[in-house]
C-alpha cells in the first residue's frame, strides 16, 4: 500500500507543472518510490524534478546523473552525519534564484558564511556510506524481520504498514488496532525510543497524513507507531524492544478492559 500510482502522475504532467517534487522514501511509513520512473516522466514533459531524498540517500542507491533529478536534497543526520547540516545537489545549468541574499555565496544561490565542520562531516559521512552501505542495509533488513516476526507473535491484531516489498531496510511501521498508540508511548518511553509518526511532527497531536491518504481506518491510524532501526542496532536490543513493546500492549489491553 501507498505506491506511487504512475499512470495518474504522467496525467497531471500532461497539464503542465512548474516543478515536480517527490520524496524517494517516505519518512514514516518507509515506502521507496520508483524515482528514475518519475525522473524519466519529468524529462519526457520538460518538468523540473525535487526529489526529497532525506530519507534515502546513505540507504539504498540513488543516481543523480542518469534518473532525471533536477535538485537533490540530502539532510547529513540521516546517513550518520552531523545534525543540522544539509545539501541541495542542482544539476548544472538549473540556476536557483536565493532567498538569502547578501556575500553571493555557493554561485549566488545562498548567502552566508559557510558551517565548514559540518561540510566536512557530511562529505565523510556520504563517503562512509558508500563504503558500507551494501552490507548495513542487509544486517539492519535482518533485525528489522526480525523484530516484525517477534512482534507478529507476541501482538495479536498487530498490522504492518506500508509496502512490504519495498521499504527502506531500517524502517518498521505497525498499528494496534483499537490501542491508542500515546497509551503504549507512555508505557515505553523510559525504555525505547518510538514515534507515533515523522520525528519532525512528533509534537503534533492530529493524526497522521500519511495513514489518512493511505485510507486506513481510524483505529488502525490511532494506534500506529514508528519504529527505526540502524547500523549500530543489536540482536539483543531487537529481542529487548519485542519484549518491552508486547509487555506495554498486554498492560494496556488490560488496564483497558478493566476501565471498561
Amino acid at each position: 500500500m501507498g505506491r506511487i500510482d504512475l499512470e495518474h502522475l504522467e496525467q497531471v504532467c500532461v497539464n503542465g507543472l512548474s516543478m515536480l517534487c517527490v520524496m524517494a522514501a517516505n519518512n514514516e511509513i518507509g515506502n521507496i518510490y520508483p524515482i528514475k520512473e518519475v525522473g524519466e516522466i519529468a524529462q519526457k514533459y520538460d518538468i523540473p524534478f525535487l526529489c526529497d531524498a532525506s530519507q534515502a540517500v546513505g540507504k539504498i542507491p540513488i543516481n543523480f546523473q542518469e534518473w532525471g533529478i533536477t535538485y537533490l536534497a540530502i539532510s547529513a543526520h540521516k546517513l550518520y552525519g552531523p545534525k543540522g547540516s544539509g545539501a541541495l545537489v542542482v544539476k548544472i545549468g538549473h540556476h536557483l534564484k536565493p532567498i538569502i541574499f547578501g556575500g553571493g555565496h555557493q554561485k549566488g544561490m545562498r548567502s552566508g558564511t559557510l558551517n565548514v565542520p559540518s561540510i566536512v562531516g557530511l562529505g565523510e559521512a556520504c563517503r562512509l556510506r558508500q563504503l558500507e552501505m551494501a552490507e548495513d542495509e542487509k544486517a539492519i533488513a535482518h533485525y528489522r524481520n526480525r523484530l516484525q516476526t517477534l512482534l507478529l507473535e507476541k501482538i495479536p491484531g498487530l498490522v504492518v504498514n506500508g509496502d512490504v516489498t519495498s521499504r527502506l531496510s531500517g524502517n518498521l511501521h505497525i498499528s494496534i488496532p483499537d490501542i491508542p498508540n500515546s497509551a503504549i508511548v507512555a508505557r515505553v518511553r523510559s525504555r525505547l525510543a518510538i514515534s507515533t509518526g515523522a520525528a519532525c511532527s512528533s509534537g503534533v497531536e492530529t493524526p497522521s497524513h500519511v495513514l489518512q491518504a493511505l485510507g486506513l481506518p481510524s483505529n488502525l491510524i490511532e494506534g500506529a507507531l514508528r519504529i527505526g532501526i540502524g547500523k549500530f542496532t543489536t540482536s539483543e536490543e531487537i529481542e529487548q524492544a519485542a519484549e518491552i513493546l508486547s509487555s506495554a500492549v498486554s498492560l494496556t489491553r488490560k488496564a483497558m478492559y478493566f476501565h471498561s
